[in-house]
């Protein structure tokens, strides 16, 4: 048989029949994959051929011929502008299918694991408001007015936005009145070409439970002619604000914050509840966006773990102490280890206004603090970046063995790779693994996963518990 080739610039008719990691339709033509965003499966469309390849081929959408079944009105104007979300055309059904074969065929293909436990995904409570943090960058319309918004998704053109059905709407009151103070004192947009004007962002973080907000604008220098003046107007005439950021990043960068936070009105934490406890924030510190479905997972761990009260629970990339202040209370002895600082500050302080004091916080890389640590916890949870795992973490909990491990991914492939290694040689036995919906209208998935030492492994292991943790010297 001939292979139709395949021209750029080409339209051609294709079913949609998947999505892709990146929440772009797949559709099969030809015995060829051509990826084309905006698309639902089941969608029948008209796409021009971008950025083809022998055996695949980017698509622009260009008209639907036969809608999905589970393509719906978007809940946004700019939904099909805004780079902010890929799926809010997508039924949540849909959503939340895509999201569970996400995490099988990652378990499946680079973990190597057949028919892999993973249960239905945690579904959010609610699919529309549910952020608790919002970041825009800054710029300037056609007409020169300042604007704030998202990013056309692969461009470089700012949609200004003055309503988000995905952050809180507490925001949005503030997000329009900071816009136009900003405007109204002169400061100027940052343009990273020239590396000229002002204000780079604009961020807001507000405590779901107790409705406080901070607001943070993060500027290439401090010294803005009556920042504290305005900073202290938005605090008089926004009750809910208690404190306003400075953020100063000077660098040519697209990294949103530099490393100079200073409170120029207020105080510079909100505080909020959590799982029971009171948690202070400040405006940099890492904190799930969706509060109620970090919550939901975190009451499934506690389910699945089943905790005693006796027990040494080692939490890695502890961040503040989310998840781990809560099982802190649960079992014996909990340790966290954190690489920032500021974050390990925050995680004893947070210990410190819930009175608990079975935990003990060090700050340091995971992969440098692990091996050096002269304990064998009973559980150890690992919430790793997008990156995943170090392997020298791998590596030591191997040869420690805990009898439990749980890991809570933000991306599916990282999870997949990391627990093939530790289920190598059959060490760990997967039991569960449970996605859960922290962004809605997203592609993002994240997932917990339940891994138990196997019965050949559970008489060797490598050290002995401590009562307490401490560093080998």
């Amino acid at each position: 048989m001939t292979e139709t080739k395949w021209r750029q610039g080409e339209l051609i008719e294709v079913e949609i029949v998947d999505l892709n990691d990146t929440g772009d339709g797949v559709g099969k033509k030809d015995g060829r994959v051509v990826f084309v965003a905006d698309t639902v499966p089941g969608d029948r469309v008209i796409a021009r051929l971008r950025h083809v390849k022998p055996k695949y081929a980017h698509g622009k959408l260009q008209e639907i011929r036969q809608p999905s079944p589970n393509r719906i009105r978007p809940s946004c104007i700019v939904a099909d502008k805004c780079g902010g979300c890929q799926w809010q055309h997508i039924n949540y059904q849909l959503q939340l299918e895509a999201k569970r074969n996400r995490v099988i065929q990652a378990l499946e293909r680079i973990g190597g694991f057949a028919n892999p436990p993973v249960a239905p995904v945690l579904k959010a409570l609610e699919a529309l408001g549910y952020r608790n943090k919002a970041t825009y960058p800054v710029g300037t319309s056609g007409n020169g007015k300042f604007i704030a918004g998202y990013y056309q998704k692969n461009s470089h053109k700012l949609i200004n936005l003055n309503h988000c059905p995905i952050q809180d709407v507490r925001l949005e009151p503030l997000l329009k009145r900071v816009k136009q103070d900003i405007e109204r004192r002169g400061w100027k947009p940052y343009n990273e070409k020239l590396h000229q004007g002002e204000i780079r962002h604009i961020s807001f973080r507000i405590g779901r439970r107790t409705g406080e907000i901070l607001l943070t604008i993060v500027a290439k220098q401090v010294n803005i002619p009556g920042i504290e003046e305005q900073a202290q107007e938005w605090l008089d005439h926004y009750p809910p604000l208690v404190g306003v950021m400075l953020n100063q990043n000077g660098e040519r960068t697209n990294v949103i914050f530099g490393s100079d936070t200073r409170c120029i009105a207020g105080r510079p934490y909100l505080r909020e509840k959590f799982a029971g406890l009171e948690f202070q924030i400040q405006a940099e510190t890492f904190f799930q966006v969706y509060t109620e479905t970090a919550e939901s997972l975190l009451q499934i761990i506690q389910s699945e773990l089943n905790l005693q009260g006796n027990e040494l629970l080692l939490d890695t990339y502890c961040g503040i102490g989310t998840l781990t202040l809560p099982l802190a209370k649960q079992v014996g002895q909990a340790v966290g280890l954190e690489m920032q600082v500021k974050a390990v500050e925050q995680a004893k302080l947070n210990a410190r206004i819930n009175n608990i004091d079975n935990v003990t916080f060090y700050a340091g890389k995971v992969e440098e603090l692990l091996p050096k640590m002269d304990l064998t916890p009973d559980i150890v949870l690992l919430d790793p970046p997008r990156k995943g795992c170090d392997i020298q973490v791998i590596e030591t909990l191997l040869m420690s063995k805990p009898e439990r491990i749980v890991y809570v991914s933000c991306k599916a492939s990282t999870l997949a790779r990391d627990l093939k290694l530790l289920c190598q040689d059959k060490v760990y036995n997967i039991t569960r693994i449970v996605p859960a919906d922290f962004f809605p209208q997203t592609a993002h998935v994240e997932a917990a996963a339940f891994a138990v030492l196997s019965q050949i492994d559970a008489g060797s292991k490598s050290f002995t518990k401590k009562s307490n943790s401490k560093f080998v010297a």
